[in-house]
């Protein structure tokens, strides 16, 4: 998978399903049910509130007011995207080849379990969470300043009601993305079994050497920046969504 294409939350429910079913673990097709736990009565009254408020105009934007820079939120966005791509295209050192002794005897074979331990992955991915939360969290806000200060009266209107959904819908989103690296350890689960069922049935001892477990370890990495891209892109869904408002905006 590119690990520049577009994916969107259709891309990131593919991606976990062809991982689902090569694991014969499908996901549930049915998700309207988890979604109609999601509100609390507190929540429903919110946006019954921000919703209930789209009935009634907003006052007009004052007279000479600043006008809408939609380029200015479109780069925003770009340099965004750009950053928050860029923390998975560095390139991964190898591990370092094994030294033999000083009397030339051959070193102590790998220990499987030092080289296919699914913690500083797992650890890894949620630390690139936690800065794809915080900076798309502050375009989100951004986005949304930007359509209250400058934008026509429908804008800001949006702009409330995103604020809102956010509010209401946020906490529970935090919980889906943070069960993403369960999925990436089913992933790498399923990556280490075809390989050592590989190493078996060409007669590799139990150890492998380092070449052969970069051989698998190289497709588990690709998969996780894919699966950190096709994350990125569903959750700038609702960005996206307050950028093509503003681009159509007749005020």
């Amino acid at each position: 998978m590119h690990l520049h294409h577009p994916l969107n939350r259709s891309g990131l429910t593919a991606l976990l399903e062809q991982w689902a079913l090569a694991g014969r673990d499908p996901v549930p097709q049915d998700a309207a049910e988890p979604l109609s736990r999601w509100l609390s009565a507190l929540d429903a009254i919110r946006l019954n509130g921000a919703l209930a408020s789209l009935d009634n105009p907003p006052p007009p934007r004052p007279p000479g007011g600043q006008r809408l820079a939609v380029h200015e939120i479109e780069a925003a966005v770009e340099r965004e995207k750009t950053a928050l791509t860029d923390l998975m295209t560095a390139r991964i050192a190898p591990p370092k080849p094994a030294r033999g002794r000083p009397d030339h005897t051959p070193p102590p074979a790998l220990d499987p379990a030092d080289q296919t331990d699914f913690a500083p992955h797992g650890q890894r991915y949620l630390g690139l969470q936690k800065q794809m939360n915080a900076r798309l969290d502050a375009l989100r806000s951004q986005v949304r300043q930007h359509l209250v200060a400058a934008g026509g009266p429908a804008l800001r209107q949006l702009a409330a009601l995103d604020a809102a959904m956010e509010q209401v819908v946020g906490p529970q989103a935090q919980r889906l993305w943070a069960s993403l690296p369960g999925w990436l350890e089913k992933r790498h689960k399923q990556l280490l079994g075809a390989h050592l069922q590989r190493m078996e049935t060409i007669g590799a001892e139990a150890a492998p050497p380092v070449h052969a477990i970069q051989d698998w370890q190289a497709p588990f990495e690709q998969d996780l920046r894919a699966l950190f891209v096709a994350e990125m892109h569903a959750r700038l869904q609702p960005i996206m969504g307050l950028l093509e408002a503003a681009r159509n905006d007749d005020r």
